[in-house]
């Protein structure tokens, strides 16, 4: 903890980041996006030239179809729901009563049709599953979003509001696990460009309970995810930046994706955390981009 608290402090220290209050919510300085831009960049010059069609949601998404999900069943300690007032002048007056005197002002909200989005990817299906059989070849789309999961800590790297650039790739078992396998090859030549030392290894997403523990095993049995790993503010604990996940035809299954010829698509996607690699290049070249070393100043502005 001691190691993640200092490395905060001198990004609060430095201006990288900006300190809201909140663990895990943070202001972002020009110069910490100029990073982020940068390296969107070089993920461009890898993935630009496979055709993906570009898709940007917002960082709320559709409640019903955020329940279809399964989310809930999986993950609910890491969900954000967008509550509002919906009372009348009586209820606002106490809601004001409420304030003034420092009670709980909040458990008057309701719920509205809108939650925060999880993960890039989660709107994408039913969007794509609305115009019916993919073509032969399947699909392959570029997303990037905020995306929210409350986890307050005080490790910069495990943010609660934080962005996620993805690609989807939607066909065959055969066609998404090459995509899967390439892009893991990419992401290792990535990091080597921009002088970071990484490894790949099995991983499993945090699962919630009991039921949790069993899928837990599943999916590491099975090498359905593996992530790319960096030491930020441990290096007995590296931080995953990037991930690579094979979802067999379960999103296939449960959103009607399905393939020209009429069989149930299968999905994998590769996701990189884009504020924790730029963490991951501040803590291994320093917080002054001036001073980082000209190759990697090449590599991201050229």
């Amino acid at each position: 903890m001691d190691m993640q608290t200092s490395f905060l402090d001198r990004l609060f220290e430095s201006g990288l980041l900006i300190d809201t209050g909140v663990d895990g919510l943070y202001g972002r300085s020009g110069q910490f996006e100029d990073v982020i831009t940068a390296f969107e960049r070089l993920i461009d010059t890898f993935g630009g030239a496979d055709g993906a069609e570009a898709m940007r949601f917002p960082p709320g998404m559709n409640r019903a179809l955020f329940e279809k999900s399964g989310y809930m069943k999986s993950f609910p300690q890491l969900a954000g729901t967008v509550h509002s007032f919906c009372g009348s002048e009586l209820d606002h007056m106490s809601l004001l009563e409420c304030m003034e005197v420092g009670d709980d002002w909040t458990k008057g909200q309701q719920a509205t049709d809108i939650v925060l989005t999880p993960a890039a990817c989660y709107p994408l299906y039913p969007t794509v599953a609305k115009r019916g059989n993919l073509p032969k070849t399947g699909g392959l789309f570029d997303l990037q979003s905020y995306c929210f999961r409350h986890e307050p800590s005080k490790d910069p790297a495990r943010q609660q509001l934080f962005r996620m650039r993805e690609y989807v790739c939607m066909g065959t078992e055969q066609h998404v696990t090459d995509f899967r396998q390439k892009w893991m090859d990419r992401g290792l030549e990535m990091m080597k460009q921009v002088g970071l030392d990484v490894t790949i290894d099995v991983a499993n997403d945090p699962f919630f309970g009991r039921a949790g523990k069993m899928m837990v095993n599943n999916q590491r049995d099975q090498n359905l995810k593996f992530e790319l790993l960096i030491p930020i503010t441990s290096v007995a604990k590296p931080t995953a930046c990037m991930s690579f996940n094979y979802h067999q035809d379960s999103f296939g299954l449960k959103w009607g994706l399905n393939l020209e010829d009429g069989s149930v698509a299968h999905t994998a996607c590769v996701g990189f955390g884009l504020e924790r690699i730029a963490l991951a290049l501040f803590h291994h070249h320093g917080l002054d981009v001036k001073e980082w070393p000209a190759s990697i100043r090449k590599t991201l502005w050229g």
